[in-house]
């Protein structure tokens, strides 16, 4: 079984509230990924492991729990939120660190809001899976080790059945946190010192608990959020609902409801059918990371001098920029020599992807086609594509000449198609696959769980699921209900 520690539960009191998780009714496995489970020393699913995730019977040594946090929701502040379906089991302890272990839809928990505390199949799934991608794609991202079906009914827009995510995080410590103890009575400021020391000695462990130390974290803090939006933005993953209580303190992708990867490209893609006003659009992500720092930057003030944290977000935007066009020049083929590149290179990117709009392309097939594209021929393979070709022979020339000499063609493309994928998580894709296990056959969803583990791999029997989605799934929108 599972070795836990429980260091969040015995250190930070008042951070918390002991709950007790309510079993599923028949539980079964619908999926398992073996790849998370060996990150915490486990081996196969097994009969004892299903009665302790689902809730059914105590785990030994671990400590049952819910964070408090808040955070601003679609730009309006939440003074206390929580984990509403989120029940804490502890600290495993792996071969290579802890993670948190986090049963997700195991019953109501004082932070619940009026809600059952459960998850439904369809979110559960999606959270799976949207989490194994990531990471198999080179996304920072948390984990997720199982999903556990049930016939417990539930009532969202209609009865559905229950189940729960087995989730895995190197923490669950969010922007919320900071700004929960920064703005309420709870502790105040000796409550935030105490989280954010804690924070420290966990996860930055060559960081001092003073105020260098401090400035340093909050600027690593900013880095890495940086790095995983620019991650987003070169793969074309929308999240949906970039509230600060979705925001991980170490800049992995965190807390999926209705995400989406780009299918026909749209620079203004909106993934969340409640997102009226589009605050959550796939361009405005970089904006929108900004924005939560600078709301984490405000929790963090009685800490950290206002010199000091401006100095931080001063770093965001290069930071994005650099690691965005570090990804997007790896995909399209090209070296920089100088700074003098960036603009350039933005523009030629910008002016790809642009293209792919106004000739409504699909976003990973097209850059996919790369992978067989000879940049030094004077005909592209990509033309085709293309209802403007003028258009497109014009960005290209600019390509052929920024792409320069090539040594060995062969190299070129292979090197191509290990950093554009050829298959994704599409949203069609999910759906089928939870249609599938509501009519009980699991089948389909493992399958596609194995297909996103490779997605770099042509996979030749596997070539339907790289097909863009038929005209019911365009575009198509979901919510956050679960």
């Amino acid at each position: 079984m599972i070795q836990f520690k429980q260091d969040f539960f015995e250190q930070l009191q008042g951070c918390y509230s002991q709950v007790t998780p309510l079993g599923l009714s028949h539980p079964h496995w619908l999926v398992w990924s073996q790849d998370a489970a060996e990150l915490v020393g486990l081996n196969e699913p097994n009969e004892q492991l299903l009665a302790g995730f689902s809730g059914n019977q105590p785990i030994a040594g671990a400590n049952y729990y819910s964070q408090v946090y808040s955070g601003h929701q679609f730009g309006g502040y939440t003074p206390r939120l929580g984990d509403g379906r989120a029940i804490f089991l502890g600290e495993a302890i792996g071969p290579e660190g802890a993670w948190d272990m986090v049963l997700k839809g195991a019953g109501p928990t004082p932070y619940s809001r009026g809600g059952d505390g459960r998850a439904v199949m369809r979110s559960s799934v999606r959270e799976f899976l949207i989490s194994e991608a990531l990471h198999h794609l080179g996304v920072p991202t948390t984990r997720a080790l199982a999903v556990i079906g049930s016939d417990l009914p539930v009532w969202r827009e209609s009865q559905e059945t229950a189940a729960i995510t087995v989730r895995m995080a190197r923490s669950h410590i969010r922007f919320g946190h900071f700004e929960y103890f920064s703005y309420s009575e709870s502790g105040g400021k000796d409550k935030l010192i105490q989280l954010v020391n804690f924070t420290i000695k966990q996860h930055y462990p060559h960081l001092s608990c003073d105020a260098s130390g401090y400035k340093a974290w909050f600027t690593q803090v900013v880095h890495d959020t940086a790095v995983m939006i620019a991650h987003w933005q070169a793969i074309g993953f929308a999240h949906g609902v970039m509230n600060t209580d979705n925001m991980s303190i170490l800049g992995d992708s965190f807390d999926f409801g209705p995400f989406a990867f780009l299918d026909t490209f749209d620079e203004e893609y909106i993934c969340n059918h409640s997102d009226t006003y589009g605050r959550y659009g796939f361009n405005r992500q970089p904006g929108i990371g900004l924005w939560n720092l600078q709301c984490l930057a405000q929790a963090l003030s009685p800490l950290i001098s206002s010199n000091d944290l401006v100095a931080a977000l001063e770093t965001y935007q290069p930071t994005l920029v650099s690691h965005y066009l570090l990804l997007m020049r790896d995909k399209l083929g090209i070296e920089s020599s100088t700074q003098d590149d960036n603009d350039s290179d933005l523009a030629l990117i910008g002016g790809f992807t642009g293209l792919l709009e106004v000739n409504q392309l699909d976003h990973t097939n097209s850059w996919r086609r790369f992978g067989e594209l000879d940049p030094r021929s004077p005909f592209s393979s990509l033309r085709d594509d293309f209802v403007d070709t003028h258009s497109f022979d014009t960005w290209y020339q600019a390509y052929q000449a920024r792409v320069g000499n090539l040594l060995a063609l062969d190299e070129w493309q292979q090197r191509r198609n290990r950093v554009n994928p050829k298959y994704i998580l599409r949203n069609y894709l999910a759906q089928e696959a939870i249609i599938a296990v509501e009519a009980g056959d699991t089948g389909p969803l493992r399958e596609l769980y194995q297909l996103l583990r490779r997605p770099f791999d042509e996979q030749p029997d596997k070539q339907e699921y790289a097909k863009r989605p038929p005209d019911w799934a365009q575009g198509i929108q979901l919510s956050c209900s679960s």
